[in-house]
């Protein structure tokens, strides 16, 4: 039987043959190295507290797998859907105070719930303020769905403050995570009670895992796919009849659950809710640190999640100038990698494919060198600012990096600003040649890709 050839040149089988049976079933490979990724995943889940045994460890742990979490949720609609949220903290908020009440009806015992699944309560209450004002939020896209994101947080913000019944004024709601052991469940069986921060860790754990897991699966279905053409370009989809404002509607409700679901366990973790969780600056600080890891890449919000609880807990308690020095580094990511921490990686693992990345280690040593130099110089000039503005009694003399520096010396101004500008002129120097370096690997790759597509 001959073959057909069809309307665009390409030769098919005829009809007879394509409804022909095979005889034999085919099944597609695993995808062996997404298996390792997701078992490595968890393995570090499972071993990370058995490293850092530290009470603190447990706690930046914990808050690690909650700030995975709603980052990646926020993810949901600045990466996947080009959606930029200013009020992305109104759902893990309101999730973590009608989780907050939860516990407390079940420490009451007026509702037998078991503690561990109080998160999901979070992520319905999440879902279901999504339901609520996300059709009005996703009427339209870019620059006005931001403006109207921003507004609906300020509301919430404001109303948080206006009803105390309800938030708690400025005290907030408190609960017990532990006296809800008498709900009974499967973790009370077992004699858990959640009083040991190791123990609220590996619950927190379970959730980051299977809360992860379900956000990439649903990159891969058809609405996460339609979710990025909504993205790229919204008149092609609705061309082709699709509505694009429900496509980001439904996925608003989705990220406003996973939000919701990171607000429960928060409510656990620190058994105090405030006004604090559904203001304009945590979600200012979702959009920060999702940016800073990655938002184009799923595993970048892991990253930024990261990186915003040793921001919050440990830089914090290092220099009370600490949000300054986030902006600058939110600054200098912009301007030279704007695709996050994730695409450095990214792009580093495409030059190591080919064998040449170790040609840049020089290169990437100069640059962290005069980086470092430029961040020393900046941050004596920041640390004897906020000293005369904030230390001014304890006299003009501050201890930093193990050297005495006079906020009122000219001397101390003098050499901070040296050092600051000779390392700008150093890394602009390394930077340039860096460039070169770069573009020549670049075109190598180009011509070897082609190359091989020949072959």
């Amino acid at each position: 039987m001959s073959a057909v050839v069809n309307e665009t040149g390409g030769i098919e089988s005829p009809p007879a043959a394509r409804s022909a049976p095979t005889g034999y079933y085919q099944f597609k490979p695993y995808n062996v190295g997404r298996w390792i990724i997701w078992t490595l995943f968890a393995l570090l889940l499972v071993v990370a507290p058995m490293v850092f045994t530290s009470s603190l460890s447990h706690t930046m742990l914990s808050q690690m797998g909650i700030a995975i979490i709603v980052c990646l949720s926020y993810n949901m609609l600045l990466g996947q859907g080009g959606m930029l949220s200013f009020g992305h903290a109104v759902y893990s908020g309101l999730g973590s105070f009608l989780a907050i009440h939860t516990l407390n009806l079940v420490s009451k015992g007026a509702l037998p719930l078991p503690v561990s699944l109080i998160p999901i309560v979070g992520g319905l209450s999440g879902a279901f303020f999504a339901v609520l004002l996300g059709w009005v939020t996703t009427k339209k896209a870019a620059t006005t769905f931001a403006m109207i994101t921003l507004g609906i947080g300020e509301l919430v913000w404001a109303m948080s403050l206006m009803f105390p019944e309800f938030f708690g004024g400025e005290g907030g709601v408190s609960g017990n995570r532990v006296t809800g052991a008498k709900a009974g469940g499967l973790a009370n069986a077992l004699g858990i009670t959640f009083g040991p921060q190791i123990e609220l860790y590996y619950l927190i754990a379970i959730y980051t895992f299977v809360c992860t897991a379900l956000m990439f699966a649903f990159t891969r279905t058809p609405l996460g796919r339609m979710l990025n053409a909504v993205r790229d370009n919204p008149e092609r989809v609705e061309f082709v009849g699709y509505d694009t404002q429900m496509v980001r509607y439904i996925a608003f409700i989705i990220a406003a659950f996973f939000a919701g679901i990171s607000g429960g366990l928060a409510a656990l973790n620190f058994e105090i809710v405030t006004s604090e969780v559904v203001s304009g600056p945590r979600s200012g600080a979702y959009l920060l640190f999702t940016f800073l890891g990655g938002a184009t890449f799923f595993f970048g919000p892991i990253i930024g999640a990261v990186l915003m609880v040793i921001a919050f807990v440990l830089l914090s308690e290092l220099t009370k100038a600490w949000l300054l020095y986030m902006g600058l580094v939110f600054l200098f990511m912009v301007m030279y990698a704007p695709g996050g921490i994730a695409s450095l990686i990214m792009m580093n693992l495409r030059v190591a494919a080919f064998g040449r990345l170790r040609e840049l280690w020089v290169s990437y040593l100069a640059l962290a060198f005069t980086a470092l130099v430029v961040l020393i110089g900046a941050a004596a000039m920041i640390e004897m600012v906020y000293h005369l503005k904030l230390n001014a009694a304890l006299g003009p003399q501050l201890r930093f990096l193990g050297m005495t520096l006079d906020a009122h010396g000219i001397n101390s101004w003098f050499g901070a600003a040296f050092v600051m500008v000779t390392g700008l002129g150093l890394f602009e120097i390394a930077r340039r040649q860096f460039a070169r370096h770069w573009s020549e690997i670049q075109e190598f790759i180009e011509k070897e890709t082609k190359r091989r597509e020949a072959l």
